[in-house]
């Protein structure tokens, strides 16, 4: 076992504070081990009947006597929590008001933590393929295939191919798999960072040049990588990457959406010769144990994850890149709730590390931090190679012919219809699941709505049922209504993508269409696979929500068509601007990124709207400046803090007295300055059963809002089924 970084060490039957995952709230007192135990260190403890691990947090806190402590069962092979981690979670915790213990929960989200370097059997492609290949066999080849090569176990090679285990067997007897033993976790292959890279334009170079020097200062800095969709971003900051492994840290690049990752590692291969790590719900147990700790042990050099990757236990990191970092994903928004890209800052400022912030549509607070210098700015404005931005333009629907239950405008058709005559692909972009958002009954017009949230039920029609897109209810389609009784009288309203599909089917039938939409895919490696095969030319019209607008690139796409830009425009989102800008700019970014200029239509009902004239304009800076000084003159984000408070029980009544009391209460928020709004029914009055009650605190942007929450919500205990969540810096008001 390595030594940790602080030389702190409890001798054998000396006291020591030990944090565990469970939900206590506080360290517990214990006696270290035979043999001792660094600061840091992983321990299995008992508590009450059962065995728990843990960490040793610091000294012993003294609330139970010496002669009462129990022992430390034994010290774990895990490389010991360093203290800029244990730092870094406890400040989390304190600017999110999360208990420690669940911060703890979310830094060692690995499998068999307190197991040895035991060794395991896997498997791994033979030379020899066998006389008879069938379809099942051809699957599990394919996983082989994919994973480049490295060993998996029986286990993980049936799942992933989706057939049984005696289809893995038998290519094992056949000698198309063999098998080997290894220990459960190995290094990665050692990434060059000597190794050359795409050539740069001068832009690329400078900016590239200045991300380098960055890194090799080894301090901290943040920077906006501000660039148009398609100027080649990644193969600057991966030269910020070459320049961190070159000195011997650890670097690890965020990524808004797992399915990005595919892309991104054959370039990063292409790079640096090897594959690096991966973080993220898509890899198996065993590839995230791996991870876990190959990180903790300095053998892995880069990271490519989701943004549950920041709390990896690194031994010593260089840079973080948040790729996309407006993208509302990288929000947590259910168990701790964080905001990744804030907190990418936060642990980057404690490691003496650089942040790269890539974005062509940046998020008001980055753009806000960067004109106020507190972050720098880097600007790549033109496109790599002879490409150009595509040009966009309105779709007036209040002047277009069309019909009743249609949803493509006839420009907008025989736009299409001219790109798949060239052999082009056309993108037609919808941000809505589903084939209709509200089904109603043309007999008593009641809508059908989910048994157990206030939300309306979403049409599935490949799946013959209606799904609840907040708590994931599903029913099968009626035949009759709810209500009336009436046969044959439910139709949907709106359109979603499936019922988009059905339209370009029908408009386009000679077409190839593919749709992209998570919820149609049961795995990440299967939405990997939809988008290289569309990336490859396996289809003529694409048809996809928010998913497609995430930095895929597609050769052959030459048009984008956004159905309804008007969407998100009304209600009372603070962000509903910025998103719709944001989206419909990045979706359009799709078009034209390789050899042939690309076109975007935008369909809108308000083509004067003060959003729609600037995304047509590409007038960024202009809507920035405009956004901002809205967002001052109000006092709210980034000129002002929020937070969201949602209480929530079985009953109504219980959430309501409670949210009463709080507002009785409120001195502690008054004596910073603070404004309390509510309590009020949540925009989504109950989800899964649970009523809920919502209360926001505005307070000036210096105000200590933590401490007068803390102070605010204290004395209130909570009893039965009664909850309260805390939201600091909110993204999502539902």
């Amino acid at each position: 076992m390595s030594q940790p970084d602080c030389l702190e060490f409890f001798d054998e039957g000396s006291p020591c504070g030990v944090l565990t995952a469970e939900p206590l709230g506080r360290v517990l007192d214990y006696l270290a081990p035979e043999g001792g135990v660094w600061l840091g260190g992983f321990v299995e403890v008992p508590l009450g009947p059962r065995r728990v691990v843990g960490v040793v947090w610091g000294a012993a806190e003294g609330r139970v006597a010496r002669t009462k402590l129990r022992g430390v069962i034994r010290v774990l092979e895990a490389a010991p929590l360093r203290a800029e981690l244990r730092e870094f979670l406890a400040r989390v915790a304190d600017y999110t008001l999360t208990p420690l213990p669940a911060m703890l929960r979310l830094a060692t989200r690995v499998p068999d933590l307190g197991q040895g370097p035991a060794m395991r059997k896997l498997l791994y492609p033979g030379a020899q393929m066998p006389e008879r290949m069938t379809q099942a066999r051809e699957k599990v080849m394919a996983v082989c295939a994919a994973y480049g090569g490295a060993g998996l176990t029986a286990g993980e090679l049936a799942q992933g191919a989706g057939v049984s285990a005696g289809v893995v067997r038998g290519l094992v007897q056949a000698g198309a798999l063999i098998e080997r033993a290894a220990p459960r976790d190995q290094p990665y292959p050692p990434l060059d960072p000597l190794r050359a890279g795409h050539g740069l334009t001068p832009d690329q170079a400078q900016a590239a040049a200045v991300l380098s020097a960055g890194v090799q200062a080894g301090r901290y800095g943040t920077t906006l990588l501000k660039g148009v969709t398609g100027s080649g971003k990644t193969e600057v900051y991966l030269e910020a990457v070459a320049a961190c492994l070159a000195q011997g840290r650890q670097a690890l690049v965020l990524l808004p959406e797992i399915a990005l990752s595919a892309e991104f590692l054959t370039r990063v291969e292409a790079r640096f010769g090897a594959r690096p790590a991966e973080w993220h719900s898509g890899v198996t147990l065993s590839e995230r144990r791996r991870c876990w700790h190959m990180v903790a042990q300095g053998e892995a050099q880069l990271v490519v994850g989701a943004r549950s990757a920041l709390f990896l236990p690194f031994r010593d990191l260089g840079l973080i890149v948040v790729d996309e970092e407006h993208d509302s994903s990288y929000k947590q928004e259910e168990g701790v709730l964080y905001n990744a890209r804030d907190m990418a800052v936060l642990r980057a400022a404690m490691a003496g590390a650089q942040v790269v912030l890539a974005s062509a549509t940046p998020s008001l607070e980055t753009w806000a931090n960067a004109e106020a210098g507190k972050y720098a700015r880097l600007d790549l404005a033109a496109r790599f190679g002879p490409n150009t931005l595509p040009d966009m333009r309105a779709i007036d629907l209040r002047v277009e012919d069309l019909p009743t239950g249609r949803w493509v405008s006839p420009t907008l058709q025989a736009a299409v219809t001219a790109r798949l005559a060239e052999g082009e692909q056309a993108l037609l972009f919808l941000n809505r699941r589903g084939y209709a958002p509200l089904t109603v009954c043309r007999a008593c017009g009641h809508q059908i709505e989910c048994g157990t949230c206030d939300a309306r039920m979403v049409e599935h029609r490949f799946l013959k049922r209606l799904v609840c897109h907040q708590c994931g209810a599903s029913c099968a389609m009626p035949e009759v209504c709810p209500s009336c009784g009436a046969a044959d009288r439910l139709a949907p309203v709106g359109p979603g993508v499936a019922r988009l599909e059905e339209e370009a089917r029908a408009l386009w039938p000679q077409a190839r269409v593919a749709v992209l939409s998570s919820d149609l895919f049961g795995s990440a490696r299967a939405l990997k696979e939809e988008i290289g095969a569309i990336a490859s030319g396996h289809a003529d019209i694409i048809i996809g929500t928010q998913i497609v607008a995430k930095g895929h690139n597609f050769p052959a796409l030459t048009l984008v068509g956004v159905i309804d830009a008007d969407l998100g425009l009304s209600g009372s989102d603070l962000r509903a601007a910025e998103r719709v800008f944001q989206l419909v700019r990045q979706v359009s970014g799709r078009a034209g990124r390789a050899e042939k200029p690309g076109h975007a239509l935008i369909q809108t009902s308000q083509p004067d709207h003060p959003v729609i004239r600037a995304i047509l304009s590409g007038a960024e800076e202009e809507f920035w400046q405009s956004e901002a000084a809205q967002r001052q003159a109000l006092g709210m984000p980034p000129y002002g803090r929020l937070a969201g408070i949602v209480i929530s029980a079985p009953e109504l009544e219980p959430a309501f007295a409670l949210g009463q009391a709080l507002a009785q209460a409120d001195a502690p928020l008054r004596a910073i300055g603070a404004q309390v709004f509510g309590p009020a029914p949540a925009p989504i009055a109950r989800i899964r059963g649970r009523h809920r009650v919502r209360r926001l605190v505005k307070a000036p942007k210096g105000a200590p809002l933590q401490s007068a929450l803390t102070a605010w919500l204290r004395p209130h205990k909570l009893r039965g089924d009664l909850r309260l969540a805390v939201d600091i810096d909110p993204q999502s008001f539902f």
